[in-house]
């Protein structure tokens, strides 16, 4: 038996997929006998990142409460990788994406001297993380080869990947009903106004869609349903509790799930534990590492053109998306917690 603590850093209040990953990981260490924990420590705030970082580096992951020794760390999202510990291994979600690959998108939105200050700030961020992720930890797993990508083209990182299994849940297939389905928080990145767009266009006229999710963009978007004369055939079903969303995924045609650049994306894995086939874009990276175009899905260009065809095309034939979200069920069959517990606490990690 390993006692194993699984640190992540989170703002207050705040959800995320990265604090599934951790509960999900902490139960199936349970089940394989361990003793586990999920530790949450100060998430990068801006303007406050060097406290964020220094706040991990000084958490005490060395023992318990109860003063036993902690025999592994596996550390999640930016910065938990800064806690020391001679037995770490992060599994990595992502790094500070504003500072990498969101770089010119956020840096186009501030003042030039807001960009003078930035650019310095994402200089140490660099050094910090490159540091704390060759030096700090013992081995790097990535969570999809897009976030692998990612530590080498910018980090100089080698990482093995390492997927996230669907979160324990009672998954199951109901058929394969008259709608598709997009669960997500609905903020820009998830581009849920691209599935509005589709609706819009000639070829899915006759689809119907539920989302699922709340966020900053909502009232955007029933704005856009309104406008482009979409809005009798989307419905917003807003936070969906456990129940609702295994729901939904049992009874849907097939899933969409478009964002751009994700990180891995539970949605995926979760439609396919629920036989579903996913309809997702070629620029979404996590999802693309899954979906097989014509037979676990359907792999669009990210417009609204083609992602109405597509969806138009699911929505014409159950029994092409019932093929599709059986040959996707199989294709995670060996994507259990089981294996990645053992994964994460092998010797040699």
């Amino acid at each position: 038996m390993a006692v194993v603590l699984i640190v992540t850093s989170a703002p207050p209040l705040v959800e995320g997929g990265h604090l599934v990953i951790a509960r999900a990981l902490e139960r199936a260490c349970i089940e394989a006998g361990h003793r586990a924990a999920v530790v949450t420590t100060p998430s990068n705030r801006f303007g406050q990142q060097a406290s964020a970082y220094l706040a991990n580096w000084m958490t005490d992951v060395s023992q318990t409460g109860a003063g036993e020794r902690v025999d592994r760390v596996v550390s999640l999202r930016f910065p938990s990788y800064a806690v020391r510990h001679s037995s770490h291994v992060s599994w990595l979600n992502h790094t500070m994406r504003e500072y990498y690959d969101l770089w010119d998108d956020f840096s186009s939105r501030l003042s030039p001297q807001g960009r003078v200050k930035e650019r310095v700030r994402r200089t140490l961020i660099h050094a910090a993380d490159n540091y704390l992720l060759r030096k700090n930890v013992r081995k790097v797993y990535a969570q999809s080869a897009t976030i692998r990508d990612r530590l080498a083209r910018w980090n100089h990182v080698q990482a093995d990947v390492l997927h996230p299994p669907p979160p324990q849940r009672d998954y199951r297939c109901e058929g394969y009903g008259d709608y598709l389905f997009f669960t997500s928080r609905l903020a820009p990145l998830k581009r849920a106004d691209l599935v509005i767009a589709a609706l819009a266009t000639p070829a899915a006229r006759h689809v119907r869609v539920v989302i699922g999710g709340e966020g900053e963009e909502r009232a955007n978007l029933e704005r856009a349903a309104s406008d482009r004369g979409v809005a009798d055939r989307v419905t917003f079903a807003g936070r969906l509790e456990e129940a609702a969303l295994v729901d939904h995924l049992a009874r849907c045609r097939a899933v969409l799930f478009v964002p751009k650049q994700e990180d891995y994306g539970f949605v995926t894995v979760e439609a396919f534990a629920s036989g579903k086939a996913v309809i997702t874009a070629t620029d979404s990276g996590g999802p693309v590492e899954f979906v097989r175009d014509g037979e676990t899905g359907y792999l669009v260009d990210p417009n609204a053109e083609s992602l109405g065809v597509a969806m138009a095309r699911m929505m014409d034939s159950s029994s092409d998306a019932e093929r599709m979200g059986r040959q996707a069920e199989r294709s995670i069959a060996g994507l259990t917690w089981a294996r990645t517990v053992e994964r994460l606490l092998e010797s040699k990690g």
